[in-house]
């Protein structure tokens, strides 16, 4: 059980199901059976409880940087930024505020201001996470701070067509190649090499699935000669081809908006109260 107070900020990254309950054993209504007011078809108000004024935020996040993926791979199952203690306090409150107002009114550009608000605290929430929290002092999370592991797993998605070797990395960050790569391994939990490969299949799955790009553009953006070379590297590492992803994403719906990424629910209150 985790006790939060008005003004925190929650991140489930893994998209677990949870509850939210006003006192530890109340019970908790089962969501889609909450009396709902649509907003818009984006955003809908659900009220719930006798009287009060809580008020509870909730946004669902799509993450569609390869980077994104690998971070909310990691533990933990929930990210809970106490607001009170941040030195961000005051803007994160004001934030959440800002976005409850919005959600109720909705005015013309509202939904694109609630949506780039939920990003900023979502990333805030990760940042918090990666600055404070002591497991992200390892692994994938604390190679990113090292100084020149960093500046390398930075590198590879800035130019995803280049040719990466442990050599030119290594150069790059001012190290040598023999001690690049076994820090490199010792910190990230696998070879630089395979790592910068996994990362464009990463960014060709997602383009895959949604763009119209053909495997000759996806093998020339990635820096591959040719489709054959391309699609044996993506199903050694992805597991399945290139097209098959394909057409499974094209015979999916098309239910995301592309200029909004986030769902917010704003609810008077979300939390059943205690009576």
């Amino acid at each position: 059980m985790r006790v939060k107070r008005i003004g925190d900020l929650a991140l489930v990254p893994h998209g677990a199901g949870h509850w939210l309950m006003s006192a530890a054993g109340v019970p908790a209504a089962k969501l889609f059976d909450l009396p709902r007011e649509a907003v818009s078809n984006r955003y809908e108000i659900l009220r719930h409880g006798q009287g009060g004024t809580p008020t509870t935020i909730c946004a669902l996040e799509r993450f569609d940087h390869p980077a994104a993926h690998r971070l909310i791979d990691l533990p933990p199952k929930l990210i809970r930024v106490d607001t009170w203690q941040s030195p961000e306090m005051e803007w994160i409150q004001s934030t959440l505020r800002f976005i409850a107002a919005e959600a109720q009114q909705l005015n013309a550009g509202g939904e694109t201001v609630i949506t780039r608000l939920a990003d900023m605290l979502v990333i805030q929430a990760v940042r918090a996470r990666i600055a404070h929290a002591p497991a992200a002092q390892t692994g994938w999370l604390g190679a990113l701070r090292d100084r020149q592991i960093g500046r390398a797993i930075a590198m590879i998605p800035r130019d995803p067509s280049s040719n990466w070797t442990v050599a030119t990395l290594a150069d790059r960050v001012g190290m040598s190649r023999s001690a690049f790569s076994a820090r490199f391994t010792q910190l990230v939990g696998e070879p630089a090499m395979h790592y910068a490969v996994r990362w464009k299949m990463q960014a060709a799955l997602t383009q895959l699935q949604e763009t119209d790009a053909s495997l000759t553009e996806l093998a020339m953006r990635l820096g591959y000669d040719s489709d054959a070379a391309f699609s044996r590297a993506f199903k050694r590492i992805v597991g399945v081809a290139p097209g098959a992803v394909r057409r499974n994403a094209r015979m999916q719906p098309d239910d995301v908006d592309p200029q909004s990424k986030s769902n917010i629910s704003n609810s008077d209150f979300f939390l059943r109260r205690a009576s």
